[in-house]
């Protein structure tokens, strides 16, 4: 399933419960909020979108603790967790979705190559969800995979099943 249509999916889902959505993003930029807006009529289930991209963004914007940041590094589970549920804090929304990573080309390291990102998921009635993958390619595609993963993993946490069962 391509993006636009995981994004139809997703509006579905949300409308359906009468709810709002929120997004969190470091790596990303604010493109899963892009991908988003992209649908028409977005303004009835997206509430919001933080793009926290400097750790003092994460903090102010979402209420992540300097010392956890500091003490884990800005693309960590800690921080993911922090900014899904900090998402959620700072909005009136019932589903949030955060990503931290190295998109690239610079800024790797041995523990955190080019390529990782941290998600995490706050959906209404469910704990936070956190997850680490790894993609390969260049700054684009690492991004895009991100939004992607990001929201088809979203309509996963809501609706109970992957976009491609339904």
């Amino acid at each position: 399933m391509n993006t636009p249509a995981l994004v139809a999916l997703l509006a579905q889902l949300l409308r359906e419960r009468q709810w709002m959505m929120a997004t969190a993003e470091s790596c990303t930029g604010g493109l899963i909020a892009g991908a988003c807006t992209d649908l028409a009529g977005s303004s009835e289930w997206f509430e919001r979108g933080f793009v926290s991209y400097s750790n003092e963004a994460k903090n102010e914007l979402l209420g992540v603790d300097a010392q956890l940041i500091a003490t884990h590094g800005a693309v960590s589970e800690p921080v993911a967790r922090a900014m899904a549920e900090g998402a959620l804090a700072h909005s009136k929304t019932q589903a949030a979705v955060a990503v931290t990573g190295v998109a690239g080309p610079t800024g790797g390291s041995a523990e955190k190559p080019v390529g990782t990102v941290w998600f995490g998921w706050s959906v209404k009635g469910q704990p936070t969800r956190t997850e680490r993958r790894r993609f390969d390619g260049d700054r684009a595609a690492v991004r895009a995979a991100t939004v992607h993963y990001a929201l088809q993993t979203l309509v996963q946490s809501i609706s109970g099943t992957r976009p491609d069962e339904r």
